[in-house]
C-alpha cells in the first residue's frame, strides 16, 4: 500500500501531465509580464500611451497597399487594428492576434461596433500566431516582442505565414529607455532581434526614426 507521500506525488505528476495534454501547463511562463485582461485594457487604452504611439505615422511608414493582408501581432486592445484595417481598405484584411481570450473578444466586439468587416480576431498560441492562412503581407509587432518568452521560435513560426515578399515590422523599447530597464527578461535589443530574424530568414531593410524611446525596424527575406 502506498504511503500518503507517494500518493500525493502521484497526484502531482498526474495533474501536471493532464495540464500538459490540455495545453495548460505553466501558462504564465510563456508570456513575460502577463496581466489580467482588465488591467491590460486600462494600460493599453490610456490616452498618454496611445498618443505616444504615433499610430497614424507608424502605419503610414509601412506604405500599405489597398488589399494587403496584415497580422497585428499582440493586438491588445486594438489600438493599431482598426487604423490598419482602414489603411488596407475593405479589400484587405487584418488578423488581430492575441493570446488573451478577453482581448480577442474585446477586439472582435470593437470591430463589429465600427463595422470593420475586414478584421478577424485570432486567438494565438504562445509560440505561434495560429493564423488561419499563409497569406500575410506584413506582420506588425508593436511593444510586444519583449513579452514573448521564446522569441526566436515565435518568429520562425510567424515567418511561415508570410508571403515570399512579406515583411515583419517591429517596434520595441530601447532597453535603457523603456519601462523595463531594470528587468533584463523584458528587454530586446536591435542586435538580438537581428539574430532572431536572421534565423527565420529575414534581414533588416528599413529603419524609421519615429520615436525617442523605441526602435522601429522592418525586416524582409
Amino acid at each position: 500500500m502506498h504511503s500518503p507521500r507517494v500518493a500525493r506525488s502521484f497526484v502531482t505528476v498526474f495533474s501536471a501531465a493532464l495540464l500538459a495534454v490540455l495545453g495548460l501547463a505553466t501558462p504564465a511562463s510563456a508570456q513575460l509580464g502577463a496581466r489580467p485582461t482588465e488591467e491590460w485594457l486600462k494600460t493599453l487604452d490610456s490616452a498618454n500611451r496611445v498618443g505616444r504611439l504615433k499610430v497614424d505615422e507608424a502605419i503610414a511608414a509601412l506604405k500599405l497597399a489597398p488589399g494587403a493582408v496584415v497580422a497585428d501581432i499582440g493586438a491588445g486592445s486594438g489600438t493599431f487594428t482598426l487604423p490598419l484595417a482602414k489603411a488596407v481598405t475593405t479589400s484587405g484584411k487584418v488578423y488581430a492576434v492575441d493570446i488573451d481570450q478577453g482581448l480577442v473578444d474585446h477586439i472582435a466586439k470593437k470591430a463589429r461596433e465600427e463595422k470593420a468587416t475586414n478584421v478577424r480576431a485570432v486567438l494565438g498560441k504562445f509560440t505561434d500566431p495560429n493564423l488561419p492562412a499563409r497569406d500575410v503581407d506584413v506582420a506588425f509587432i508593436c511593444d510586444v516582442l519583449h513579452h514573448i518568452e521564446n522569441r526566436a521560435e515565435y518568429l520562425k513560426n510567424l515567418a511561415r505565414y508570410l508571403k515570399p515578399t512579406g515583411r515583419i515590422a517591429v517596434i520595441d523599447f530601447y532597453p535603457e529607455l523603456g519601462p523595463h530597464k531594470n528587468d533584463p527578461k523584458l528587454q530586446v535589443t536591435t542586435e538580438e532581434a537581428k539574430a532572431w530574424m536572421a534565423a527565420a530568414g529575414f534581414k533588416p531593410v528599413e529603419e524609421h526614426k519615429l520615436y525617442t524611446d523605441k526602435w522601429y525596424i522592418v525586416y524582409a527575406r
